[in-house]
């Protein structure tokens, strides 16, 4: 009795374990892959799976996107400038069957190649469209990686550059030529500032000779924003041009006025100068008359 008791018991045992072994649960993100003596016998869909125990076995893949990172590559760009690159890219399994078949680490395997890939198409370009264009350069590298995955049952959703290192060297002239183009825009802008106002001041000008009452109301406003901060200051403004014109008026006239009058009051002078010098001349005539001896005494012979 006690030997049927330990038979029952230990055949319950192994009917336990064997439900055990022959039950599997295929989660919602999961596919199944049933191997029957080695050999392929489909993809099971999620939910409670029975399989023969010893003679057939599941594998479990997983659906859903994977995010697997790229290590930082040393980089030599088309114009021999070295970077470090690193990326990042997503990928997910539509072909459970062949990832289990036709490639024995699918993760490793796209790691593998996506850095390759990296270092061939960033190697393509200039550190310029690099840096600017790595849209491009996400869509090659996502493109040449589904034509070498998709054997592998695998879609490469997206690859994106997630970092690129620069030299210490490389920084220092990428600043210098940044800070000189925005100096270059700063001049163009301050030209181009000037030109406007120049043009506006000559509208204004124009504007200002044909009403003169515009220039007397800017003299007006000018006073007003004088007398803002409640100042002793006078300002008597007066148009400029106007008062030039006038001036040089003044010194014309002066100058007319002052030639005949110099020239009367020469030949006068001259005229005076003639009536001085004759009585001048004959009293000293008169006073230089020889003196002739007369009888052995002296006498003045007068004229």
């Amino acid at each position: 009795m006690a030997v049927l008791i330990v038979v029952i018991a230990v055949v319950l045992v192994l009917l336990v374990i064997a439900a055990a072994m022959s039950l599997k649960v295929v989660r919602q993100y999961e596919r199944g892959v049933l191997f029957r003596l080695g050999r392929v016998r489909g993809a099971r869909d999620p939910g409670l799976r029975g399989i023969v125990p010893f003679v057939d076995v599941l594998h479990r893949v997983s659906l859903r996107i994977v995010t697997m990172p790229i290590q930082s590559q040393g980089i030599i760009t088309r114009d021999n400038v070295s970077v470090d690159v690193s990326a990042v890219a997503y990928f997910r399994i539509v072909d459970p069957v062949k990832s289990v078949v036709a490639i024995e680490n699918v993760q490793a395997a796209i790691d593998q190649i996506a850095q390759t890939t990296l270092r061939k198409v960033v190697g393509q370009h200039t550190l310029d469209e690099t840096l600017s264009e790595t849209d491009s350069i996400n869509k090659d590298i996502r493109e040449i990686l589904d034509v070498s995955t998709v054997e592998w049952g695998v879609q490469v959703t997206l690859v994106e550059l997630k970092d690129i290192q620069l030299p210490d060297s490389m920084k220092r002239a990428m600043a210098r030529q940044a800070e000189a183009e925005r100096e270059k825009r700063a001049k163009i802008i301050n030209a181009e500032g000037e030109s406007m106002a120049a043009a506006a001041l000559g509208d204004a000008s124009d504007t200002m000779m044909a009403h003169p009452l515009a220039l007397q109301l800017r003299n007006l406003q000018s006073l007003v924003e004088i007398g803002v901060d409640k100042n002793t200051t006078v300002v008597f403004p007066a148009p400029l041009m106007s008062t030039i014109g006038e001036l040089g008026a003044f010194l014309a006239r002066e100058t007319a006025a002052s030639i005949p009058l110099t020239t009367t009051d020469a030949a006068a002078d001259r005229a005076s100068a003639a009536t001085v010098t004759e009585p001048s001349l004959g009293k000293a005539a008169k006073e230089e008359t020889p003196v002739v001896p007369v009888n052995g005494g002296p006498f003045v012979k007068h004229s």
